[in-house]
C-alpha cells in the first residue's frame, strides 16, 4: 500500500470513530386516511407509506406493528398479566373476558410493495413481510396498505369510554413499521411496556362524527373548516355530520389521537413560538386544569433552558388514557386529581417530549434511558415550580434504596418486557434511572452534568442514542473515563456501600480509614466539620477514572491520592488532633446511593429508639 492511499485510509478511519453521531436513520413518510365509525367503535384506514432504506444493508423482509391486536383473550399481554407475580392493576386479567365487541385488533385487507401485492402473515402483534423486491441501501419504496381496525375498552393506554368517560383514546392504533437500525429489526411483540419507531412524517385525515372535538399529533391544517377552539371563527356543524380533520406532523415516530363530544380545548403560549394545548371534560375539576395550564407551560421554559430547546410549536396535554402516557406533540393523562398530581403526571409525560420523543432511545431496550431521566428532570422542575427547598431527588434515591433491599433487582441491562416483576423493572426504569444521573453529577460534578445534558440532546436529537453514545459525551464533557461507571451501575446489581471504620489519633494530626463494603467503587466526598465551624472536604478519586472532577460545592477542598478500585481500604490524615474533628460525613450531598447510611457518619448518628404502644409522639 503506497503511503498517500495510507494516509486516506486512516484519516477515513479516524473520522469514522469520530463521526458516531451521524448515524444513519431509516426514513418514513405516512399518508392515512381514517373514516371512523362511532357505533360500531371501528374504522378502516388506506395507508400509503414511502420508506427511505438509508443502511448499508439489503432488506429481503419488513415488519409492522399491530399493536390492538394484543387486547384478546389468550394474547401474549394477556398471558403476561395473568402469570406474573404483581400484575397491573390496569390489566389484570381483564383483556382474557373481552368479548368480541369490546376487544382490540387490527386486520390487514391489502398490502402492496410498489404496486404489486406481498405475502405477509399475522404473527399477535407483528405483521411479518416476505418481499417480492428487495430493498436496497439508500432506495425509496412504497407500500400500499388497507386495514381495519376495532378500538377496545380502555385497559392499557389505548381504547374506548376510559374510567374518566373519554370516548376515545387512540394509540398505538395504526401498521406501524418497525425499527431497523445498525443492530437490525426491532419487531418485538408487544407485551405493554415501551415502544421505539422510525422518524418520519405523517399527514392523517380522521373522518368521524361532527360531534367529537380531536386532539392529535401534529398540526391541524384545516383549522377554518372545523372550528372547536382551533380557530376563533364561529363554525357550526349540523347533526350527523361528518368532519375530516387534517392533521400533519413532521419529524415525528408516532401518532396517537383522541376524541370526546365533551372536551373544551384552551390554548395558552408558552413563548412566540410554542403553544400548548389543553383538552378536557368541563366537569367538576375544569378549574383545577386552569390552574395547571400556567404551570405547565412553565415547565417547557425550564426544560427550554435546562436540557434544550423544545423544536416543535405545538405540544397537546389531552385528557385520557389510563394515567399517563407520552406520544409524540402530546401526552393522554387522567385528568381527576387534585392539583399536585395533575401537574406532577402533566410534567412528567411533557419531559418526554425530550428524552423519547426528540432522541428517540430505544426505550423497550434501555427504558431508564427515558424513563429514568424524565425522572430525574421532573424532579428539578417540580422543585421549581413548587419551590421546594429539599432535594429533589431524594425520594427517588430511596426509592432505589428499597429495591435492593426487596432482593428484586434486576440489571438496567434487562429489556423492558423481561423483568420477572412489574416492581423491579418500575423502579429500575423510573427511579434507578434518576438516580443514574443523579450520582453522575457527584462524579463528574454538577455543572459537567448539566453542559453534558445540553450537549447530549443537542448532538443525539433524532438520532436514536444507545447508553455508550451518552457515555462518551459525559466523558468529553468531563475529561474523565466513565467505562466502569456504566459497567458496573447498568450491568450489574453491584451495590454502593461505604463506610468510616475508625478515626485515630496520630500525634498532632488524626487518620481516617474508609472502608469499601460494597461491590461498587465510587470515587469519595468525605467532608470534615471542625468545632471552630469550619470544614473541609477530603475528595479521593478512584484511580481508573484517569483524572477528578473539578465541582466547586465546598468552601475548601483537599484532593487526596487515587483510590485503586480492588483495595477494600483506604487511609488519609487530616492535619488536625482528633480534638479539632466534630464530625466526619461521606458525601454529606447524598448524590451517591450508599445503600447504608448508618456508617458514613462518624461519630455514629444516635439510633431512634422503639415507641412503645401507649407512647405519645411529641
Amino acid at each position: 500500500m503506497n503511503k498517500l492511499l495510507f494516509v486516506i485510509l486512516a484519516a477515513l478511519s479516524c473520522t469514522a470513530a469520530y463521526s458516531q453521531s451521524d448515524r444513519w436513520q431509516q426514513r418514513a413518510k405516512y399518508q392515512m386516511n381514517v373514516d371512523f365509525d362511532v357505533a360500531t367503535h371501528q374504522y378502516k384506514g388506506i395507508q400509503k407509506l414511502v420508506y427511505t432504506n438509508n443502511s448499508p444493508d439489503t432488506l429481503t423482509k419488513v415488519f409492522y406493528h399491530l399493536y390492538l391486536n394484543a387486547f384478546q383473550p389468550g394474547s401474549q399481554m394477556d398471558v403476561r398479566s395473568r402469570t406474573i407475580s404483581d400484575p397491573d392493576p390496569r390489566v389484570k386479567d381483564r383483556i382474557s373476558k373481552l368479548s368480541p365487541s369490546e376487544i382490540g385488533y387490527e386486520k390487514i385487507l391489502s398490502l402492496k410493495h410498489n404496486g404489486k401485492p406481498l405475502k405477509y402473515e399475522v404473527v399477535g402483534t407483528i405483521l411479518e413481510v416476505t418481499l417480492n423486491e428487495k430493498i436496497l441501501p439508500k432506495t425509496q419504496h412504497t407500500f400500499d396498505l388497507e386495514f381495519e381496525a376495532q378500538i377496545p375498552v380502555q385497559i392499557r393506554r389505548n381504547g374506548r369510554n376510559n374510567s374518566e368517560g373519554i370516548d376515545y383514546s387512540v394509540a398505538q392504533w395504526y401498521p406501524k413499521m418497525c425499527e431497523y437500525d445498525y443492530e437490525g429489526w426491532h419487531a418485538n411483540p408487544y407485551i405493554g411496556r415501551e415502544f421505539y419507531g422510525i422518524w418520519g412524517d405523517f399527514d392523517v385525515k380522521i373522518t368521524l362524527d361532527a360531534s367529537y372535538v380531536v386532539a392529535a399529533t401534529g398540526y391541524l391544517q384545516n383549522a377554518d373548516k372545523i372550528g372547536y377552539g382551533y380557530t376563533n371563527k364561529d363554525v357550526k356543524h349540523k347533526a350527523g355530520e361528518k368532519l375530516t380533520w387534517h392533521f400533519i406532523a413532521p419529524e415525528v415516530h408516532d401518532f396517537m389521537w383522541a376524541a370526546d363530544r365533551d372536551y373544551k380545548h384552551d390554548v395558552v403560549k408558552v413563548d412566540e413560538n410554542l403553544d400548548l394545548h389543553f383538552f378536557y371534560q368541563t366537569d367538576t375539576l375544569a378549574n383545577v386544569w386552569k390552574e395547571m395550564e400556567p404551570l405547565a407551560a412553565q415547565a417547557f421554559k425550564i426544560m427550554n433552558q435546562k436540557f434544550g430547546r423544545y423544536p416543535y410549536k405545538q405540544y397537546s396535554i389531552i385528557q385520557g388514557g389510563d394515567g399517563g402516557m407520552e406520544y409524540p406533540m402530546a401526552t393522554l393523562i387522567t385528568g381527576h386529581q387534585n392539583l399536585g398530581g395533575l401537574v406532577s403526571v402533566a410534567v412528567h409525560e411533557s419531559i418526554h417530549s425530550w428524552f423519547q420523543m426528540i432522541l428517540g432511545t430505544n426505550e423497550s431496550k434501555y427504558s431508564w434511558m427515558d424513563e429514568g431521566f424524565t425522572t430525574y428532570a421532573q424532579n428539578i422542575v417540580l422543585s421549581e415550580l413548587f419551590q421546594s427547598k429539599s432535594d429533589p431527588q431524594r425520594a427517588t434515591t430511596n426509592s432505589y434504596r428499597n429495591l435492593v433491599k426487596s432482593g428484586l433487582e434486576e440489571p438496567l441491562t434487562t429489556h423492558a418486557d423481561h423483568y420477572n416483576t412489574n416492581r423491579a423493572y418500575s423502579i429500575a426504569s423510573y427511579s434507578k434511572g434518576a438516580v443514574f444521573l443523579n450520582q453522575l453529577g457527584y462524579i463528574i460534578g454538577k455543572d459537567k452534568l448539566e453542559s453534558g445534558m445540553k450537549r447530549y440532546f443537542n448532538e443525539w436529537k433524532y438520532k436514536h442514542p444507545n447508553p455508550t453514545d451518552l457515555k462518551r459525551i459525559m466523558e468529553k464533557e468531563s475529561g474523565l473515563e466513565l467505562d466502569w461507571y456504566w459497567e458496573d451501575f447498568v450491568g450489574t446489581t453491584k451495590t454502593i456501600d461505604y463506610g468510616i471504620k475508625e478515626v485515630v489519633q496520630n500525634g498532632g494530626k488524626t487518620d481516617v480509614v474508609i472502608e469499601r463494603i460494597g461491590q461498587m467503587p465510587m470515587p469519595l466526598d468525605i467532608v470534615v466539620s471542625y468545632k471552630d465551624g469550619t470544614q473541609e472536604n477530603f475528595y479521593v478519586p478512584l484511580e481508573m477514572m484517569r483524572g477528578e472532577k473539578t465541582e466547586k460545592l465546598y468552601s475548601k477542598t483537599t484532593l487526596l491520592s487515587d483510590w485503586g478500585w480492588t483495595y477494600p481500604e483506604y487511609t488519609f490524615t487530616i492535619d488536625r488532633p482528633s480534638t479539632d474533628v466534630d464530625r466526619i460525613v461521606i458525601d454529606p450531598s447524598q448524590r451517591m446511593a450508599d445503600i447504608n447510611l448508618e456508617n458514613n457518619t462518624y461519630p455514629s448518628l444516635p439510633k431512634v429508639a422503639p415507641r412503645f404502644k401507649g407512647e405519645k409522639v411529641r
